[in-house]
């Protein structure tokens, strides 16, 4: 079992539910938009609550087993996402992340990791995850830089596409990527499905949101499937049970005697 919580954790800081095995009806590219002003405006809104807390069930499919983990997940807008996990009525780990980067450990191997985002890019093959997107990501919203002029916008009866016209290239820390994107909204902005497929075609990042609800005067996706195209695959499949606006503490401090790991 060794690092896969430390995995699950910072993979949940990233997002939000369990996804079915349902695939979504592509959404189909009939008619481009000349106008799109006002698309572009709503797929790139700003998220308005105070704190939000979610009880959510993790599983992650990578070829080893890992038992199905409840999580709460609590976020407060544009300061941190922190986390706490269960297994088998356990708690096995703890982490959060803020706009300096992120923290965790478990308890199975008794290790911790401190890092940027980095560890996060890195799972995922991409290279521009921050706080910002970070939160976006986990709430269903758009969570990839977007340039108007970098996209071509069309639409049908079911939603909208979102393809861009060339790769969109993305630099950190001197680490240049290039990416071919698509996203998939319905016909009332929410975000459908992500797609990235880098210039070599040896990574790609898939993520689904499925059945969105109102809550507060937002709408918030209560299933997810994200899989992640490498050297091999992996899928990670969380599921939102219960949505709550209340304050809470959120307490983190690593327990004594246990080891760092590095992150490469």
């Amino acid at each position: 079992m060794k690092n896969y919580i430390l995995i699950v954790m910072t993979a949940v800081l990233l997002l939000s539910c369990k996804a079915k095995t349902a695939t979504n009806n592509p959404i189909g590219t009939d008619n481009a938009i000349a106008a799109n002003a006002t698309f572009f405006n709503k797929i790139k809104e700003k998220s308005n609550f105070q704190q939000l807390k979610i009880n959510s069930r993790v599983s992650i499919e990578n070829g080893t087993f890992i038992p199905t983990l409840d999580a709460t997940i609590y976020i407060e807008n544009g300061q941190k996402v922190w986390m706490n996990m269960i297994a088998i009525f356990l708690n096995v780990g703890r982490g959060i992340a803020t706009p300096e980067g992120i923290k965790g450990y478990e308890k199975w191997n008794k290790t911790y990791i401190e890092s940027d985002f980095s560890y996060l890019n890195k799972l995922l093959n991409v290279n521009f995850i921050d706080y910002s997107s970070l939160q976006n990501l986990l709430l269903g919203k758009t969570f990839i830089p977007i340039n108007e002029k970098d996209f071509l916008v069309t639409k049908n009866a079911q939603g909208y596409r979102l393809i861009s016209s060339k790769n969109l290239t993305f630099t950190n820390n001197g680490q240049v990527s290039e990416y071919s994107v698509a996203m998939d909204f319905s016909n009332d902005f929410n975000l459908m499905q992500v797609n990235l497929v880098d210039k070599n075609k040896t990574n790609e990042l898939e993520i689904s949101y499925l059945n969105w609800t109102g809550f507060e005067e937002m709408m918030l996706p209560k299933n997810v499937k994200i899989i992640i195209k490498g050297t091999k695959t992996s899928q990670i499949l969380l599921e939102n049970t219960r949505f709550e606006s209340s304050k809470m503490d959120t307490p983190y401090s690593v327990p004594n005697n246990y080891t760092k790991t590095e992150i490469r």
